[in-house]
């Protein structure tokens, strides 16, 4: 069976379509496994021996995207996040069987159309991700690997990267930046109270990551340490070599965005923030790997202070363990 699997959107979001995809090839490998994705997402995609074909979505009209999906000659296609326009194309390009969750009017176009509420965050997105495969196959097995992705030249890669930088001690990375849909972070300045407080663990060393778009973020953060060994790196490279490196970090402190998901999704230990409301939380964006800390940031200033205080306790005590 050709079994489309529709996540278009963002690094994160896709990342919360793994597990399914892998489920799916998984309960029959003979079933081709074909993803259609945002452009940003086309490498990390085909880096995945449980998905057989990559379609990119580019923003081209109906039209033409349905054609990509003809082309295809797919079977069943699960939509994990729907809009009319990739709805209508799926339904012009006459797949037999359509599911997506039932809502908003895109539903139309579906012939198996799921109810999930997931505003009610009555599971991790990846989780509801998941329970739409078993409107295709009832008795489909949940479970999946973790860590998810794992990479043959990940080592070597990691070794590199470390041999550049002088890297002798094990890794805790933060990454100051906004992206995806995250909806609170600590500031830059927080952001380099906790990194000091980590370069004070003389057994570690200690990196500030930053996306290739963030290069203000980077001269202000370099600007605020001074004299210091904290090691500044701007992602070079696709997505899949950001995973490598990441990979053979071990803890990785952020906001809730894509970096984290895809931190998560190689086996790194995470540290991550949230906003402190139903729709943002850790409840709902809780990534798809294990060893993960949360914090929900409180939007007042009290709250969010003392959980500022609470994260720096908590990284302590993991870095202790850590030296």
């Amino acid at each position: 069976m050709n079994i489309l699997v529709v996540r278009n959107d963002k690094l994160g979001d896709f990342i919360t379509a793994l597990p399914t995809l892998y489920v799916l090839k998984h309960h029959n490998p003979q079933n081709r496994l074909i993803a259609l994705v945002a452009p940003l997402n086309r490498k990390l995609a085909e880096s995945c021996d449980f998905i057989d074909e990559v379609i990119v979505d580019s923003g081209e009209d109906i039209l033409e995207l349905s054609f990509k999906i003809k082309e295809a000659r797919i079977d069943a296609s699960i939509t994990l996040f729907s809009n009319t326009r990739v709805a209508l194309a799926q339904w012009i390009a006459r797949i037999p069987i359509r599911i997506a969750p039932a809502t908003k009017i895109a539903q139309i176009f579906y012939n198996r159309r799921i109810t999930q509420r997931r505003s009610e965050v009555k599971m991790a997105e990846f989780e509801y991700n998941l329970q739409l495969s078993r409107t295709l196959f009832p008795d489909i097995s949940l479970e999946f690997p973790k860590p998810l992705l794992v990479y043959a030249g990940a080592s070597q890669a990691y070794e590199s990267f470390c041999c550049e930088y002088e890297i002798t001690k094990p890794v805790v990375a933060f990454h100051p930046g906004f992206g995806g849909s995250s909806d609170a972070n600590w500031t830059l300045a927080e952001y380099i109270e906790l990194v000091k407080l980590a370069e004070s663990y003389q057994p570690i060393d200690v990196v500030m990551t930053f996306g290739p778009d963030e290069e203000d973020l980077y001269n202000e953060a370099k600007e605020m340490l001074g004299e210091s060994r904290v090691i500044l790196y701007r992602s070079r490279g696709s997505v899949v070599d950001f995973a490598m490196l990441l990979s053979g970090m071990k803890i990785f402190v952020s906001t809730s965005t894509g970096t984290y998901h895809l931190a998560s999704a190689v086996g790194c230990e995470t540290f991550t923030f949230f906003a402190d409301t139903l729709f943002a939380s850790s409840a709902r964006w809780k990534s798809i790997g294990e060893k993960q800390s949360h914090f929900m940031i409180p939007l007042d200033p009290v709250g969010r202070a003392s959980m500022f205080e609470n994260v720096k306790q908590e990284l302590k005590n993991r870095l202790s363990i850590l030296s």
